[in-house]
Order: C-alpha cells, then sequence, then structure tokens
C-alpha cells in the first residue's frame, strides 16, 4: 500500500519523541521524508516512565496514566508534522507508533517471557483521527524470539547493496547492529544478522546528566576530556551478555544505574570525568567487538541514532575499525536521527499489507510474522 505515513519513536534514551511523515512506494521501495520533526520529553514524564523501568509502587495505574501522557506527546507531534507538510490527516494511511519500553524480558520465567511498550494505541487513533499500528514486539516474543531488534529488515530494504557489505550501527539508549552481507551471490536478505550490542548513550547519559546538569555530552566533549579506567572497564566489560553468541538483546532491565553503581563500588572513588570517559569506551568497545558475528565482511559502517552526534565515541569507533568506512547514514540520503521513525512507517505500512516483517535470524523466533496491532480511526 504506497502512500503517506508517518512513523514515531520514543527509545530508551528517553530524550524525546522523534517523527516523520513519508511517502513510501512499494515494488520497488521508496521512502521519501515530507516533514521530520521531534519534541522533548517532558521532565515529570520522562522521570515517571525511568521510575517504571524498575519494580515501583502502584505500578498499573502510573504505567497507564504514563501511556496517556505519552500518546498526547505523539498526537502533538503528528499534529506538527500534518502543519510542515500542510497535508490533512486523511491523507495518511496509518501511523507507526512504537510506545516506550519499560521492561524487556524474552524468553524469561515461563519459556516465553514478555515485553512491555507503553502506547495507547486506540487513544492516539483518537486524537489522530488516523489509524495506527502499534504493538510490533509481542508478536515475535510468542513465537519464541527476542522481539528485538526490529529495524535490520527495514535497514536490508534502505541500506542494503548488492556490491558491499555494510553494517548499520543504531546507536540509541541501547545499540544494535545489523550486518548486511553483499548480495552479489544471494537473495536479498540471506545471511542478514541483527542484534543488540549493549548500552549505548543509557548509561552516558545518566551520568553526564547527573553530575553536570547536561542531559547529554555534547559531541562527547566531557569524555574528551577524561582518561579510561582500565579496571572499571574491564569491570564493565565483564558481564555475560557481552560475550553471549545472536540472538540477542538488552535494555534497562540490565543496562541501568544500579549496575553501573554496582561496578563502580568496586573501585575508589573516580574522577567524574574519567567515569564518563570510561562509558564512552564501554559503548565503543561493545560496538566494535560485535563484528566478531558478521556473517561476512562489512566494508562500510553506516552509524544512527543520538550516538552519531557524539564526535568523541565516532572517533573511537573509527579508531576501533580502521579498515572500515565510517559514517552516518547521512551520506545514503537518511538523516541519523530519521531511520528509526522512518522504520516504523515501514513496520505500519507492512502491517497493512500483512506481510511479516520480522526475520528469524535475527530475534530468534520459530518463523517470519506479522508485527503490530491495528487501530482503526
Amino acid at each position: 500500500m504506497p502512500g503517506l505515513y508517518i512513523g514515531l519513536m520514543s527509545g530508551t534514551s528517553l530524550d524525546g519523541v522523534d517523527g516523520v511523515l513519508a511517502q513510501l512506494g512499494e515494488a520497488p521501495f521508496s521512502a521519501q521524508v515530507i516533514a521530520r520533526g521531534s519534541l522533548d520529553m517532558p521532565p515529570a514524564l520522562r522521570q515517571e516512565l525511568l521510575a517504571l523501568n524498575a519494580p515501583t509502587d502502584n505500578e498499573i495505574h502510573r504505567a497507564a496514566l504514563a501511556a496517556n501522557a505519552l500518546v498526547r506527546l505523539y498526537a502533538q507531534l503528528v499534529e506538527r508534522l500534518l502543519h510542515t507538510a500542510q497535508v490533512p490527516a486523511a491523507q495518511v494511511r496509518a501511523i507507526g507508533a512504537h510506545g516506550q519500553t519499560v521492561r524487556h524480558q524474552p524468553g524469561a520465567f515461563d519459556g516465553v517471557g514478555y515485553t512491555v511498550q507503553l502506547n495507547q494505541g486506540a487513544l492516539l487513533a483518537e486524537l489522530t483521527g488516523i489509524d495506527v499500528v502499534a504493538d510490533f514486539r509481542s508478536r515475535d516474543v510468542a513465537a519464541g524470539g527476542q522481539g528485538a531488534p526490529l529495524v535490520p529488515p527495514f535497514h536490508q530494504t534502505v541500506f542494503g547493496d548488492a556490491q558491499q557489505g555494510r553494517a548499520v550501527l543504531n546507536i540509541g539508549g541501547i545499540s544494535n547492529i545489523t550486518f548486511l552481507p553483499a548480495q552479489t551471490d544471494q537473495p536479498t536478505g540471506a545471511g542478514l544478522l541483527g542484534f543488540d550490542c549493549g548500552p549505548g548513550n543509557a548509561l552516558m547519559d545518566a551520568w553526564c546528566e547527573q553530575h553536570t546538569g547536561a542531559r547529554f555530552d555534547d559531541q562527547g566533549q566531557w569524555a574528551a576530556q577524561g582518561q579510561v579506567h582500565a579496571g572499571l572497564l574491564a569491570a564493565l566489560l565483564d558481564e555475560a551478555f557481552f560475550a553471549q553468541s545472536p540472538p540477542k538483546s538488552t535494555g534497562r532491565d540490565l543496562f541501568n544505574r544500579a549496575w553501573l553503581d554496582g561496578k563502580l563500588a568496586l573501585f575508589a572513588p573516580l574522577a567524574q570525568v574519567d567515569v564518563q570517559a570510561t562509558l564512552t569506551e564501554l559503548t565503543a568497545q561493545s560496538c566494535a567487538q560485535s563484528q566478531r558475528w558478521a556473517p561476512g565482511p562489512c566494508q562500510r559502517w553506516l552509524v544512527c541514532g543520538g550516538g552519531a552526534r557524539n564526535l568523541f565515541l565516532m572517533k573511537r569507533l573509527q579508531q576501533m575499525l580502521p579498515a572500515v568506512e565510517l559514517s552516518t547514514t547521512q551520506v545514503l540520503g537518511i538523516g541519523p536521527q530519521d531511520v528509526e521513525a522512518l522504520a516504523f512507517a515501514w513496520l505500519a505500512q507492512q502491517a497493512l499489507r500483512a506481510q511479516p516483517a520480522s526475520l528469524p535470524s535475527v530475534t530468534g523466533a520459530r518463523g517470519a510474522r506479522i508485527l503490530g496491532a491495528i487501530y482503526r480511526a
């Protein structure tokens, strides 16, 4: 179903909501961003969403109200995108809205586990008058998969190349990578692999905000002034997740402030700037080391997400990957901040087409599944 779609993404960084209005074609696929926008996460809502990442009082009530508040923010961004593009809501086929992940435990406890994204698709359809597709992850988890990452099939669609092996590295609150082998001698999608690498911006941002008041380390300038503490870095990397083979996914359930504080407790108090430098090194190393599972050579790495703006982090990645051509996705015409929102617009399109949008090679599910629940306007 070609047409106009909106994609909305609020990731584990909890810095805000990104959105795009895009014209999506099919056979062959094409994507043209008509309008883009973002809204900062209101501080009170951000604190509530952070609190809901861990057991707390009156969770059901608080989660329901937080979901309503988040969806009202989504609706504001939809209104802004439509106004910017001068497009009436009736012309948009669907909104793909990810929601806010607060728990991610696939396969845990009872063999199925769960993943929870706070969202309210019915309310968003009511507020916008547009069909909404939400709840993208739970079907893959029900089929024995990780429910994450969801974007590798989209990465293949827009960034795959017949002649060159590529990797797409998304550095949000959590980082994930997609390896796209050259398709010269194999069908499209064959050999594709994607998984979570570990913490992206989440720990860096939390430490930076606590000790400087800034919500993030602008271009990595603060970390660049510090020295990596080898002992702390080794303790951080001494986590089973990093050695675990794909398929794998993670979130704030593991990589949170309590986890970091437990590691810091092993050492005498360290200079705050040195901790920031070490956390940046942790993100860089865990991303770079993911190449051990690459199914084939990837000469070009394309970086997206908020971490693409961290110039010090990008520098360290390039130093760790000297044989790789490292750049942001902008070189191929899609802004680093647009990639995930555009992916959820594509996922909404796939849902309306009743086409599978997951890959067992990525999530470990028993098979490809149609993702998303549809709320008609």
